[in-house]
């Protein structure tokens, strides 16, 4: 008789714990919401405070710079940095013109028809994306494209989380649409991309980020180019960013990548001469892909296997073998960007040693006679690319003296160069989107003058040293969370804070949660029976084999 009665009680508990939960949930991302827009109105007012003042400090110091400039001069050492810096300085001008005059002859290929259309496989890599990866399959499969011409591969990368469940669960919510693959261990992106190459059947290969969504049009629009136009080996993708709504640094760098992709690429595009497709988003014939696909898989640099920048080697080689590359301004993916300064700038080392390594291979053919078409596009593009890296060390030993000697100087002259230069991003951004967002532009260069200034030369010195960097963020910052249990007194910690796949049954966000919640309320100590009442609302016992943590 008392039954019915329990389970009355049981399910109103469970529901009232879901909807607590829910609500939480709620409360969390409006809070953040609220604390983000505060924060984003601080830091625009503040780079504007501090641009302002370089102009007001540009006059008040005008006297102190012509001296400057004329000490430098009277010396042979200062004379000779003017002629090179003033040489550069030409240089940067006439091929900023130059990409100006390229990009406003610039068109994207419009779709062909259906019937017209190559066969497609597209693949997607995943490690550690948890449902990102389902997101991610299911706008794929939602595109515009034929079905029976599109195959769709999605490879788990030996991911630590729930990646394979999220991909196991696409797999049955979208059926034989989607083939899922799992690699016995972790390799790195470019073996799980090389599995897919073979796997694949189509005529073009996509590559997509598991961290990426596309628009319905992505796709036929990408592949497009290989049907008009049969020496194109490789398309780029345009990328903007997924997640600006989150943080300020995908705010700044979303500024940063239409500047990136809608000019740049745009003008490298009419020269066939795309530096590198991102991995984000990409196209390559297939033809294309297994003539280099040897080389690239076992591809080498001072005698360390490449685990790193897959992209631009698969787009440098590609173009070394005469195929031209270009970039689809109306193919868009939206990808997630690290949100906080560690994850940026190891992402940007992990491309900067990229660019340097592709910048020698590029070195050692682009003055040849490696395409029957002019290349002298693809060659200024190169001495552009090599300046940046020739010059860093220079420049970063000039900045470090300028500091030294002239502090107050250097500060007013770099926030006004800032103001000046970066000025041609706020209109080129807020031609094409909402202006209120070409702001970030100012404040992006702030940051990377100021805070990322060193990634070049680091990257040089560190250029032959492996690993993706950001790749084991997660994994730290479950550990973080299993030392503050511990800290906060906790002395048995649930098996799915550290296992694999298939023991990640429980919801890892709602523990944490109810873990905050106790947290903010000052209970130091939380019984483990209380944990696992609450937790097992969504799973079994026996997926609760905890482990001692004392």
């Amino acid at each position: 008789m008392n039954t019915i009665p329990m389970l009355l009680k049981t399910s109103y508990q469970k529901t009232a714990t879901i909807f607590q939960d829910f609500k939480m949930s709620v409360d969390e991302k409006v809070s953040a919401s609220k604390e983000n827009n505060s924060l984003a109105i601080l830091v625009l007012a503040t780079t504007f405070l501090l641009l302002l003042g370089s102009i007001y400090y540009m006059v008040t110091f005008q006297n102190d710079f012509l001296q400057f400039n004329q000490s430098r001069t009277n010396s042979t050492f200062g004379l000779i940095f003017m002629v090179i810096a003033t040489t550069l300085l030409v240089f940067k001008v006439a091929f900023f013109l130059f990409v100006l005059y390229r990009y406003f002859k610039y068109k994207p290929i419009a779709s062909v028809s259906d019937d017209k259309l190559p066969r497609v496989t597209v693949i997607v890599p995943a490690y550690n994306e948890g449902k990102q990866v389902h997101d991610t399959l299911v706008s794929l499969i939602n595109s515009d494209f034929p079905k029976e011409k599109l195959q769709l591969i999605s490879i788990d990368d030996g991911s630590a989380d729930d990646t394979w469940d999220w991909m196991k669960k696409a797999k049955q919510q979208l059926g034989e649409s989607v083939e899922i693959y799992q690699q016995p261990e972790n390799k790195g992106k470019r073996h799980a991309l090389y599995r897919g190459f073979n796997l694949g059947t189509g005529d073009v290969f996509v590559t997509v980020d598991s961290d990426s969504i596309v628009d319905t049009d992505t796709l036929r629009n990408l592949v497009s180019p290989f049907v008009v136009n049969e020496k194109v080996g490789a398309v780029a993708g345009n990328i903007r960013v997924l997640n600006k709504a989150k943080a300020l640094i995908p705010k700044m760098l979303d500024v940063s990548f239409v500047l990136s992709f809608e000019f740049v690429r745009s003008a490298e595009s009419t020269l066939n001469s795309v530096l590198c497709t991102p991995g984000a988003l990409a196209a390559y014939r297939s033809s294309a892909v297994f003539k280099v696909l040897p080389k690239w898989i076992n591809q080498t640099f001072m005698g360390k296997p490449s685990d790193i920048g897959e992209d631009r080697a698969m787009t440098n080689m590609i173009l070394k073998e005469g195929n031209h590359v270009l970039f689809q301004r109306n193919a868009n993916a939206y990808t997630n960007v690290p949100e906080k300064y560690k994850g940026l700038y190891k992402m940007f080392i992990r491309w900067g040693r990229s660019n340097v390594r592709e910048n020698i291979e590029m070195a050692k053919y682009v003055f040849t006679n490696f395409r029957k078409e002019s290349k002298a596009g693809s060659r200024l593009l190169f001495i552009n690319q090599s300046l940046k890296i020739i010059m860093s060390y220079p420049f970063l030993l000039f900045m470090l003296f300028f500091v030294a000697t002239h502090p107050l100087l250097f500060l007013t002259s770099t926030l006004f160069s800032i103001l000046i230069l970066s000025t041609f991003s706020v209109i080129f951004y807020s031609n094409k989107y909402k202006p209120q967002e070409s702001l970030w532009a100012y404040t992006y260069s702030i940051l990377y003058t100021f805070g990322l200034f060193w990634i070049t030369p680091y990257a040089i010195a560190t250029a032959s040293r492996r690993g993706w960097l950001t790749r084991g963020l997660a994994e730290k910052n479950k550990l973080y969370y299993i030392l503050s249990l511990k800290k906060a007194g906790i002395k048995f910690i649930p098996a799915f804070f550290i296992s694999n796949n298939e023991a990640i049954k429980l919801k890892l966000k709602y523990f944490l949660r109810l873990f905050t919640l106790f947290r903010l309320n000052n209970q130091k100590k939380i019984n483990l029976t209380l944990i696992k009442c609450n937790i097992s609302c969504f799973s079994t016992y026996k997926y609760m084999q905890p482990f001692s943590c004392a």
